[in-house]
């Protein structure tokens, strides 16, 4: 999974069929110390809630096309959450996120 910022959206009149509904979000990879990360990337919206400003979880590959409604979808990249909230320890190397959220450490 990958961390990313929404910086706007995509509108594409001619698509694949099984994406005609879907949102699509241009978004921005994050390092772990949430600073921008390479070239913006185009996702569709399968949690269907994210909008610009909105700090995401995106999928790759097969789990993309799988994490939308419609099977046979020809995507790459999608949205699967929004981030409620995210700390990051001051040396980077460990996250730790509100109560609740499961602790992970590298």
């Amino acid at each position: 999974m990958i961390l990313a910022k929404v910086v706007g959206s995509a509108v594409a009149t001619i698509k694949d069929d099984h994406l005609t509904g879907v949102k699509l979000l241009v978004v921005q990879p994050l390092t772990k110390m949430m600073t921008a990360a390479g070239s913006l990337k185009v996702a569709a919206d399968a949690a269907l809630k994210a909008g610009p400003g909105d700090v995401v979880i995106l999928v790759r590959s097969r789990d993309a096309a799988m994490a939308l409604e419609v099977t046979g979808a020809a995507v790459d990249l999608a949205v699967v959450g929004v981030v409620d909230a995210v700390h990051v320890a001051e040396a980077g190397l460990s996250y730790t996120l509100a109560d609740g959220y499961t602790q992970f450490e590298r």
